[in-house]
């Protein structure tokens, strides 16, 4: 590392008023740049924008016990009432506690930049001599020169590191907001599912329990005795199944949301209704290229790389450098001044391999960039298709499907009325229109996570790397150095 060590000297005798006053006006942005202080908010405004615009939510940070405190009050508020799918999204921004652990990345990343933005620390000796009545006095004042010479290009670097995991940050929200809505309407599907399933065992068992006694009365058959008895063996099964997949969605939603039990939980007994038509969006690709977070994030990364190969290239042959001003005293001899000039010289290593090391790293993001665009394009036209599938079969159940059941139901009643059928006849078709009615449940979940799924592709996905990618190659480069 460039270091320069300047004795001291008394400023009266080398440098005049003018050089002074130069030096000064040189010196002036960097020592603007040693100012450099932790924001208040940790960086948070640029995410909490973002939650309030993406997710019409706020977004907070627990940093000390009384935040966390003030946070748990609001959750509290929020799940004494019914919950909804915003609801949700704001408890989990609120409680979810890998978020807020991720939160702390933008504080590291933060405090990188500062650090980076700040004059090195001069460093001091004194040194103290004596042979018999001999003394010799050494005053040494040091500073990193290649610290010095390099602090715009890398505080240009941090700054492109903090805004990559700014952006990964406000990802990983949005990422949290979507999944969390996805969890909503499977647990709600399941709850609304399982409430049905019991209803059709009650009605199986019923129907098994008259079919019994007529058995038993003789007037019908072992055969059609045993048959609504496996019916109703069937919905016992359909309904521990469906009991099973509500505790799991139940669960599920609860570690979103970072709370301890599924029994605070207070679900509304049906999925939102279907809208009348689907969101059209002829250019959906050219908004989400422009605003999907992974693709920015990329673009930070490779821009940060660009930094640090053009740190590398500007220190490859200055890797150590010493500026020594003497100014020593001995006990009766004159006053020692003079300077010194000493430098690594580049016989074996040249600085080849970092170059060409951060060469391939700015390579590699920008070749992970561009394919994620390709993928960014896919997944949008992907997901905006499924989106309006998803809402085509849902219609279908909802304008076609279950009507048509409904109207079967009421002609039976009508022929059951008449004397025309009998009541097992009745709860035959009664036990047909259950697979109707759930799949119709299905569908229209199927479409509100398909719905959800849309929205995460406009803004983005989580990347290959993670949020410790940016310090940890700093770290790697710093130690390249």
């Amino acid at each position: 590392m460039a270091r320069t060590i300047i004795t001291e000297v008394p400023m009266h005798d080398t440098i005049s008023m003018a050089a002074r006053r130069r030096l000064f006006l040189a010196l002036g942005p960097l020592l603007l740049s040693a100012c450099a202080s932790l924001s208040p908010d940790g960086g948070m405004a640029a995410l909490q924008s973002t939650a309030r615009q993406q997710l019409k939510a706020e977004l907070q940070s627990a940093r000390t016990p009384e935040d966390q405190d003030r946070l748990a009050l609001r959750v509290a508020e929020l799940l004494k009432q019914p919950l909804s799918a915003d609801a949700a999204v704001q408890i989990a921004l609120l409680n979810n506690r890998g978020l807020q652990a991720g939160l702390q990345a933008l504080s590291i990343a933060e405090a990188e930049r500062v650090q980076a933005s700040r004059l090195p620390n001069p460093a001091f000796r004194l040194g103290r001599l004596q042979r018999g009545d001999e003394r010799e006095i050494e005053r040494t004042l040091g500073l990193d020169l290649g610290a010095l010479i390099s602090l715009p290009l890398r505080r240009q670097q941090q700054e492109q590191r903090q805004t990559a995991v700014q952006r990964e940050l406000a990802l990983q929200m949005l990422t949290l907001a979507m999944d969390t809505r996805k969890a909503f309407y499977q647990a709600v599907a399941a709850e609304q599912t399982a409430v049905y399933r019991q209803d059709a065992r009650d009605a199986a068992q019923a129907g098994a329990e008259l079919a019994r006694r007529m058995q038993q009365a003789g007037n019908w058959s072992a055969l059609d005795q045993a048959r609504e008895q496996g019916f109703l063996a069937e919905a016992r099964l359909a309904t521990l199944q469906a009991d099973l997949a509500r505790t799991r969605a139940r669960e599920r939603l609860a570690r979103l949301l970072g709370v301890d039990s599924t029994a605070v939980l207070q679900l509304p007994p049906r999925l939102p209704e279907l809208p009348a038509q689907v969101e059209a969006r002829p250019d959906i690709e050219r908004q989400a290229l422009h605003s999907r977070l992974d693709l920015q994030a990329a673009r930070a990364r490779m821009e940060a790389s660009a930094r640090a190969l053009g740190l590398d290239k500007a220190t490859r042959f200055v890797n150590v450098l010493e500026l020594d001003l003497k100014h020593n005293s001995a006990s009766e001899a004159p006053r020692q001044t003079g300077f010194e000039i000493g430098f690594e010289i580049p016989l074996f290593d040249w600085g080849d391999a970092r170059v060409a090391r951060a060469e391939a790293r700015y390579l590699q993001d920008a070749h992970q960039a561009a394919q994620a665009v390709i993928e960014a394009r896919s997944e949008l036209r992907e997901a905006y298709q499924g989106y309006r599938s998803a809402h085509e079969v849902a219609r279908h159940y909802r304008d076609e499907l279950l009507p048509l059941a409904r109207r079967v139901s009421e002609e039976q009643l009508l022929r059951y009325n008449g004397m025309f059928i009998g009541v097992f006849e009745l709860l035959a078709d009664a036990r047909a229109q259950i697979g109707t009615v759930s799949a119709s449940i299905e569908a229209l979940r199927d479409f509100w996570i398909a719905h959800a799924d849309l929205e995460m592709a406009m803004v983005g996905r989580p990347g290959p790397t993670s949020l410790e990618s940016p310090a940890a190659a700093s770290t790697a480069r710093g130690a390249a150095h």
